[in-house]
């Protein structure tokens, strides 16, 4: 006999603001109590380090994490010239020091040589692995191994504020797999100097924006209402936001049927010659699977159980 999971059938996405201090797996744990819900992940690790959007994902909407882990993200962080540490941030030991100060024209004037394909060293204190064990496991214990340079999609790095010498404020836009302190730390070289990253914000993950982020104590504020439960269930986006970036398709309730048994179905209709590649099926507005398109058939890959 199956085991019952603990919690209540809780379906959609929450864009979490991240407190800095908090791993994104503490930060899941907290929204998923506070929720009282069964199943919750999150997409895109933030470092504790930072703070912004953390998409949590509720039920059903789990099935959905990899569409919003592969789109863009974007980030305003500030650059500390002047130092480096060994974990790339303000949480790491100085390992090395310099006097020079890059000015505003020269840091501009290096930006563009990031924007792009890039390779980039992962920073020492990361959750990649080597050889089965965490990057930053090996790290605390100052055992000796070497991170691959691994390419990186920076789409755009806006120089936004200087408020001192030892400080710029970037603005970046890039793909899935970029290190943020690897940019900061590789643009001290480039700039002949040495930095680290003091703060890390992420403004976007995908269709998830810093403008519809709901903090921890307002979440908590909400949770301790009279509406309760109700209000928090009111901050959910639905599960098909993480799909925004593929094309929807309405289906009839027997071709939904059809595809909740894992089956294809026959597209009909002025849609079966244009549509090919990723898309997700509705029925009646409710998401019924995610799947690919070829030779006008569309074959599931991803079914929901969502109620009706």
């Amino acid at each position: 006999m199956a085991r019952r999971r603990k919690g209540s059938p809780i379906h959609g996405w929450l864009v979490f603001d991240k407190p800095r201090g908090m791993t994104s797996t503490q930060a899941v744990s907290r929204v998923r109590h506070l929720y009282g819900a069964q199943k919750a992940g999150h997409a895109g690790t933030l470092d504790p380090l930072a703070t912004g959007v953390l998409p949590v994902a509720f039920g059903e909407a789990t099935k959905t994490v990899p569409f919003a882990v592969d789109g863009d993200k974007q980030y305003r962080f500030t650059v500390h010239f002047g130092e480096a540490t060994d974990t790339d941030d303000s949480d790491g030991t100085v390992i090395a020091t310099s006097d020079r100060r890059p000015s505003r024209a020269e840091i501009e004037a290096a930006l563009p040589s990031f924007v792009g394909e890039i390779s980039q060293v992962p920073p020492r204190y990361s959750a990649l692995k080597v050889a089965g064990a965490r990057a930053y496991d090996l790290a605390r214990e100052d055992q000796e191994f070497e991170l691959a340079a691994r390419p990186a999609l920076i789409e755009s790095l806006e120089l936004t504020r200087m408020p001192d010498p030892d400080h710029c404020i970037i603005e970046a836009r890039c793909g899935k797999g970029t290190y943020v302190r690897a940019l900061a730390r590789d643009l001290g070289v480039a700039l002949g100097s040495v930095a680290h990253v003091t703060e890390l914000r992420r403004t976007r993950v995908g269709p998830f924006a810093e403008e519809t982020a709901i903090s921890l104590a307002k979440l908590q504020e909400l949770g301790h209402s009279a509406a309760g439960r109700e209000a928090l269930l009111g901050v959910l986006q639905p599960v098909e936001t993480a799909l925004d970036d593929i094309p929807a398709l309405a289906i009839s309730g027997q071709d939904a049927a059809r595809l909740k048994r894992g089956q294809p179905v026959l597209l009909r209709g002025r849609d079966a010659p244009i549509l090919k590649g990723p898309v997700y099926a509705t029925s009646r507005g409710s998401l019924v699977a995610v799947g690919e398109v070829s030779q006008g058939e569309l074959r599931p890959t991803r079914v929901f159980n969502l109620p009706g």
